[in-house]
């Protein structure tokens, strides 16, 4: 069935929050190369993203953000992975990071088997508060909202199911952020925008395991004005990510 919508009728990306780069060696998928990432990147009209790499996640910390450093350019700013499963790596790799330049830091918490209540999850992000890092994370946004209070935080995985929870906790802690990849019911972007504010909006893609368009058909279907819709599609992720010195 050919899609009613064309590539000229959805809002351009200027900034995707969640992109990744490697593969799940214990799953089908993508290879998640560099290349063909930044390439899925562009024929989905997104200028530049915030790109963690599998491999620091997944099992090679200080390589995998290394090789994510590499990739540092116009289209791509690395975001540093690190392994809640190891607390004190952990903290030696915020401070890493840290000194050299990284702007944020990226949890998987399901990806580690790591529950919101382990003392890791509160330690790592109070390391990268007292840093400067912002916070991207996976993870249910009803558990893993408490050990990341007073830290800036985009929340990856919030589901419109969830929304309630998201704004409560949002309305308490002006660091806190949403992607929209899984906001997609009739009013959910609108919904935040009521109760805490546009600004709390960040378009993530999870460009190469998710399919880009959706959260691009939400922006350009829903109820925000253009000025929204663009700080949504970038605004707003630069402004958190990449603040003017």
């Amino acid at each position: 069935m050919t899609s009613p919508f064309t590539a000229g009728d959805l809002p351009a990306v200027t900034f995707d929050v969640d992109v990744l780069v490697g593969r799940y060696a214990d799953r089908p998928g993508p290879a998640g190369d560099p290349r063909q990432v930044v390439e899925a990147l562009t024929t989905n009209g997104i200028s530049r993203a915030a790109v963690a790499d599998l491999r620091a996640a997944l099992f090679d910390v200080p390589t995998g953000n290394d090789e994510c450093a590499a990739l540092a350019g116009p289209r791509v700013l690395p975001v540093g992975g690190v392994d809640l499963r190891d607390p004190l790596g952990a903290e030696r790799e915020v401070d890493r990071l840290a000194e050299r330049g990284f702007r944020a830091i990226r949890l998987f918490p399901d990806d580690q088997r790591v529950e919101a209540d382990f003392p890791a999850v509160r330690h790592v992000a109070r390391r990268a508060a007292a840093a400067g890092l912002v916070i991207l994370t996976g993870g249910d946004v009803r558990r893993f909202w408490r050990p990341l209070r007073g830290a800036t935080v985009v929340f990856l995985d919030t589901h419109f199911y969830h929304l309630g929870d998201f704004v409560v906790a949002a309305r308490d802690e002006p660091g806190f952020h949403t992607s929209t990849r899984l906001l997609n019911s009739p009013d959910a972007i609108e919904t935040v925008a009521e109760h805490v504010g546009v600004g709390r909006l960040l378009y993530g893609s999870r460009t190469p395991f998710y399919e880009a368009v959706v959260p691009r058909l939400r922006l350009a279907r829903g109820g925000l004005t253009p000025a929204d819709v663009a700080a949504v599609a970038g605004g707003n992720a630069r402004r958190i990510l990449e603040p003017t010195e």
